[in-house]
């Protein structure tokens, strides 16, 4: 599939607001001390006044090009559009990491059109790392082309694993002990968004996480897919947008490891 003109136009526009926001949120980041930080659903989930800027800045970039898109962000909400067209976007994925002073959080853009995904980009600012990808357009990390390796493993790279208030602690853990048992190893950063880009460049053999929002993980969901990996499908139809669904992508070399070793089979059925 080719990347027609529409979606390339709004590829480059992503990564433009990708690098605009990450600027942004770069400010904060350096004066964090002075940030306000509040708690959401408890202490582990928290939003700074750097999360709600950088999503007005995002959103008002794609309006001021595309006011007939939609826009759905973590701290906004939906707001509805009439091309088509609908902007997920995640300003600071991984706050926790963000508001202590780590350098492990990302600006996370998706597109998504008439229930498919077209578009991901994540930009981590403190690297400058940028991962865009367009569907048929393959994948990019700051501009190199990105092509996934099969020889890549469980065993002999790492898998990326997420965890939230969402998830049973025990589901984790066992997925957890399963992976050390077959000799494998796991990572986690406190940003999905991140890891998943990471599984695009094949630094990761693969990433799970029970319960994850669609602006947590569309963007690497497109950036993987790119690149020659697999991903567990993400509901993508009406309302179904803004409801959590357990995610998962890999490399070609790790899919059926990955899948057996997380089980279920709902799971196993979409590998």
């Amino acid at each position: 599939m080719t990347a027609s003109p529409d979606i390339l136009a709004r590829l480059a526009l992503a990564q433009a607001i990708g690098r605009a926001a990450g600027v942004k949120a770069l400010d904060y980041f350096n004066r964090r001390d002075q940030l306000v930080i509040e708690e959401k659903a408890n202490p582990q989930d928290v939003v700074s006044i750097a999360d709600r800027e950088v999503e007005q800045l995002i959103r008002a970039e794609i309006a001021a090009l595309y006011p007939d898109d939609g826009v759905l962000g973590e701290e906004y909400g939906s707001t509805d559009g009439t091309s088509g067209f609908t902007w997920v976007v995640d300003p600071i994925d991984g706050t926790s990491p963000f508001v202590f002073g780590m350098p492990n959080w990302c600006v996370s853009i998706a597109v998504v059109k008439n229930e498919a995904l077209f578009i991901g980009v994540v930009y981590a600012p403190v690297t400058d790392d940028l991962y865009a990808a367009a569907s048929g357009h393959g994948a990019t990390l700051n501009g190199k082309r990105l092509k996934l390796d099969p020889a890549r493993t469980i065993a002999n790279s790492i898998v990326g694993i997420g965890s939230n208030h969402h998830a049973d602690p025990a589901e984790v853990g066992g997925v957890i002990e399963k992976l050390l048992s077959q000799g494998g190893n796991f990572f986690r950063n406190g940003s999905g968004a991140m890891m998943l880009a990471y599984v695009a460049a094949g630094r990761l053999a693969g990433y799970y996480e029970p319960s994850m929002n669609a602006w947590d993980c569309l963007g690497g969901y497109c950036l993987v897919a790119e690149a020659g990996g697999w991903h567990l499908p993400f509901p993508l139809h009406g309302d179904q947008l803004t409801q959590r669904a357990p995610v998962c992508a890999a490399g070609p070399g790790a899919k059926n490891e990955l899948c057996a070793l997380i089980g279920g089979l709902e799971l196993l059925t979409n590998c």
